[in-house]
């Protein structure tokens, strides 16, 4: 069984043992792991935006605000 990426085996396995520590490493392995993928994902959106700018350089570069 896994729960949020963590397989419980392991983890009551650790318990067991009294290797709080390890699981501790595990999740911050996993918080990391998250961390980058999202990461990555932000960077191919920032090169989406700036492949459309070069297409259309007049597009959504200025607005008029009115109140």
């Amino acid at each position: 069984m896994s729960i949020g990426g963590i397989n419980t085996d392991v983890a009551l396995m650790a318990v067991k043992q009294g290797r709080m520590g390890d699981i501790g490493t595990v999740m911050l392995s996993k918080a990391l792991d998250q961390q980058a993928s999202e990461g990555d994902g932000i960077i191919k959106m920032l090169d989406a935006a700036a492949m459309e700018r070069s297409v259309n350089p007049a597009v959504g570069g200025n607005f008029d605000v009115s109140v």
